[in-house]
């Protein structure tokens, strides 16, 4: 993987909860893994990406990660093993002091106060998966401790997918845009925010509000963004459909253009990527007020929902973050 000239970065994945395999593969790409256990390795998906990568160009040069802790302590061996961590810890505290920064490998958006908490009094840097907080109090919690000089990153890897490379609101081949759907599996909670990620150059100047219906099926929601430009912006979230995941239909004045995004690995990679830089350079991938944005998104979207489907102005949950 090549030597560098600055120090190793040294990182610890702390987590892992049902349905996400994020230490398994962030762990991987940072580290590089052991192709003899990637079998064991319970997530195909992973198996798959990580399978088609040349071995030797997997790895992340002037960082690893160098512990590990997860929910089911049965978890955490096996991973160290594919990934190539040397310590496993009983608890996640233990790793304080012994490493740079820490990775909150969960993507429960009701849990990641708790879990940040003691590594943020400890001046610890942290990068939390998506979402950041799907909750006022929660999100108000992580706005504070922001600005009070704490180090928190938090993004979807779909941010950095290369597939869409040159997406905006208005493109040689579509025209101005002027709807897009961009599908979902899993839940808003979970994965809406790789929706909204996914079309963040789009949504960047602004989100006027959102409404959510759920019909009889109670596994399938679907979202009605409207932009502060115009955009109007459909997503479908359907919990089991796993193989639509990552479809993304473009319309514009010109033409209309379908996307879908394949390549998890580049994605994830870029993501982990950004984040090294971040944590070396002690500057931020994205300014910490679009995490802010995406989380009022998705917690909006989670109160229209709860009330009747109504639309809600994201300037009502803004109100609420930040009031005094």
């Amino acid at each position: 993987m090549g030597e560098t000239l600055n120090p190793m970065l040294r990182l610890a994945i702390l987590g892992m909860i049902e349905g996400n395999g994020h230490p398994y593969s962030w762990s991987a790409i940072i580290n590089g893994f052991d192709p003899e256990l990637l079998e064991e390795c319970p997530y195909a998906a992973i198996r798959d990406y990580l399978g088609q990568q040349p071995l030797e160009e997997v790895g992340i040069s002037d960082a690893e990660v160098t512990h590990i802790w997860t929910d089911h302590a049965e978890d955490a061996p096996q991973i160290a093993a594919l990934s190539l961590i040397p310590h496993v810890v009983q608890t996640p505290e233990a790793v304080i002091g012994s490493v740079d920064a820490i990775i909150i490998a969960t993507d429960d958006g009701e849990d990641h106060v708790r879990r940040a908490r003691p590594f943020v009094e400890a001046g610890v840097p942290v990068f939390i998966d998506k979402p950041l907080a799907t909750n006022v109090p929660d999100l108000r919690q992580f706005i504070e401790w922001e600005k009070a000089g704490a180090r928190i990153i938090s993004s979807s890897g779909m941010r950095y997918a290369p597939e869409l490379k040159g997406l905006s609101s208005n493109m040689p081949d579509t025209g101005d845009v002027r709807w897009v759907s961009s599908f979902s599996c899993n839940s808003w909670e979970r994965y809406g925010i790789h929706a909204l990620e996914a079309l963040h150059p789009l949504i960047r100047d602004g989100v006027e509000g959102i409404r959510i219906e759920r019909g009889e099926d109670p596994q399938a929601d679907i979202a009605y963004i409207r932009t502060s430009e115009g955009i109007h912006i459909t997503i479908p979230v359907c919990s089991d459909a796993y193989g639509s995941f990552g479809s993304v239909q473009v319309c514009g004045t010109k033409a209309s253009k379908s996307i879908q995004l394949a390549d998890t690995y580049s994605a994830f990679r870029s993501q982990l990527l950004a984040v090294v830089t971040a944590l070396r350079t002690k500057t931020a991938p994205c300014p910490f007020s679009e995490t802010v944005d995406m989380m009022a998104i998705i917690i909006a979207g989670i109160r229209s929902r709860e009330e009747g489907s109504r639309f809600v102005l994201i300037d009502e949950i803004k109100n609420e973050i930040f009031r005094n």
